[in-house]
């Protein structure tokens, strides 16, 4: 099994030095992948709107700028989004963006997207949440254009390009992938058809798991593409619902046994995420560090 660390952005408090001690001891251990999780601003609860699932107060680092640093203090581990929340951005800027972080880290850029889920987020950004999804399948397409096509040309319902370039192109190209997040029908059809794997949040039921890949492997059939080069991964701690469950990442036993039913279940990829590794009591970077050194070795020393 790969396995994917979340990056926790609370690492930021002790100092950049130590943001990138973490980010080079996640490489160290072994760990295939780091992934940056998105949202630029996070909303207050009003008279016409909710709390969100999040506390208005919790520190986010912005997703690219982070893993540009990473990737500087870096040199073998993959860098990606958990998720992007692509609809709310601008599809050419990303392009640009993706391409430069990838052409930067000598093509180590797995870009991870999802529609987003918080419409004061898209308001305060000035973008608009009720088409989000459809404005996502067309940016895909976009993005793919620039990394690859000499000239790109677009003509879609909710962006058009005429006669621009784009350079350089990635050096991963048009192949970097676009991984899409999310559990919802919609979702899981998005990924059949255009996505080159799936970003899975927590399921806690196996089969529930194995019918959404069977449901994308359908959907990638109906369009020709091949099922099989689809990549899955699933995020391996459920949300905790009581103090026991917060306490998931301080028994590495927990984590392999999860791990396994998530392998079972057809995954080929683990994601750990490290700030709920924070909410678990490991409150500085060096007992992150530590921790994460006995899920891997756990982890790897049993399922490869």
């Amino acid at each position: 099994m790969k396995l994917s660390v979340e990056f926790p952005s609370i690492a930021y408090r002790e100092g950049p030095a130590m943001v990138s001690k973490l980010a080079r001891a996640i490489e160290e251990i072994g760990y295939d992948q780091l992934d940056m999780f998105d949202h630029v601003l996070m909303g207050y609860p009003t008279d016409t709107r909710s709390a969100p699932m999040y506390p208005p107060q919790m520190p986010i680092m912005e997703a690219l700028v982070t893993l540009s640093y990473v990737a500087a203090v870096t040199d073998r581990i993959g860098l990606g989004t958990e998720v992007l929340v692509l609809p709310q951005r601008q599809p050419a800027l990303v392009a640009k963006q993706i391409s430069t972080l990838d052409t930067l880290s000598g093509g180590r850029v797995r870009l991870g997207v999802g529609v987003g889920w918080q419409e004061s987020e898209f308001q305060a950004l000035q973008e608009d949440f009720g088409n989000r999804g459809k404005r996502m399948d067309e940016a895909v397409q976009i993005l793919r254009a620039y990394w690859q096509q000499e000239r790109i040309d677009f003509d879609g319902e909710h962006y058009q390009i005429d006669a621009m370039a784009m350079e350089p192109k990635p050096p991963q190209g048009a192949k970097l992938p676009i991984w899409i997040g999310g559990n919802v029908p919609r979702a899981l059809q998005r990924v059949g058809e255009l996505g080159d794997g799936w970003l899975a949040t927590a399921i806690e039921d196996v089969a529930v798991a194995t019918r959404c890949v069977e449901k994308i492997s359908g959907y990638a059939e109906a369009v020709g593409r091949d099922p099989s080069a689809i990549g899955l991964q699933m995020m391996l701690d459920v949300p905790p619902r009581d103090e026991a469950g917060m306490q998931f990442y301080a028994n590495p036993d927990n984590v392999l046994r999860r791990a396994t039913e998530v392998q079972q279940a057809g995954f080929e990829w683990g994601a750990v995420n490290a700030t709920a590794m924070f909410q678990a009591g490991y409150k500085s970077v060096d007992a992150m560090i530590d921790q994460l050194g006995l899920i891997h070795n756990k982890l790897r020393s049993e399922l490869g």
